[in-house]
C-alpha cells in the first residue's frame, strides 16, 4: 500500500499505519489465505507522508477506509487534518462528498492523484481482479 502511495502521490515517501495493518486482508495480498469473500473487512489506515529528508507532513496524512459491500470492495478517502476538503468515496467509480454534509461535490484540484491511488489500491486489494 504504500509503494502505491509513493507511486501516486510524488514526490513523498509514505507509510501505511493501523492497528489492523496485516491482518484480515483479501488472499491476493500474501500468501496466507484471507477471509473468505462474504465476510466482512473493515479497516480504518493512516497514510502517512514524509518528504524526502524524512521530514513528516502530518497536514498531509490520508485517512483510508476500507470495507466490502456485497463482493465489491470499497474505499473512502480522505484528509482527516483538512476537513474542508472533500472525501473520496471510490467503489465501480470515484466519487467526491463534501465532508461535512455528504453531498456530492466536484472534485478538488488535488483530487486526480487521489483517485489514481484509490484505482490502484483497489486492484490490489480485491482479490477478483
Amino acid at each position: 500500500m504504500a509503494v502505491a502511495a509513493d507511486l501516486c502521490l510524488k514526490p513523498h515517501r509514505h507509510a501505511v499505519v493501523g492497528e489492523m495493518v496485516g491482518e484480515a486482508l483479501p488472499a491476493k495480498l500474501g500468501s496466507e489465505p484471507g477471509p473468505p469473500l462474504d465476510d466482512p473487512v473493515d479497516q480504518c489506515l493512516r497514510i502517512q507522508p514524509r518528504r524526502a529528508d524524512g521530514e513528516r507532513l502530518p497536514e498531509l496524512d490520508i485517512e483510508l477506509e476500507l470495507y466490502r459491500s456485497g463482493d465489491e470492495l470499497h474505499l473512502m478517502l480522505s484528509w482527516p487534518e483538512q476537513p474542508a476538503l472533500p472525501m473520496l468515496w471510490h467503489g465501480q467509480h470515484p466519487v467526491w462528498m463534501d465532508a461535512e454534509t455528504g453531498l456530492r461535490t466536484e472534485r478538488p484540484s488535488q483530487g486526480a492523484p487521489l483517485e489514481a491511488l484509490a484505482r490502484r489500491l483497489r486492484a490490489l486489494l480485491s482479490p477478483d481482479r
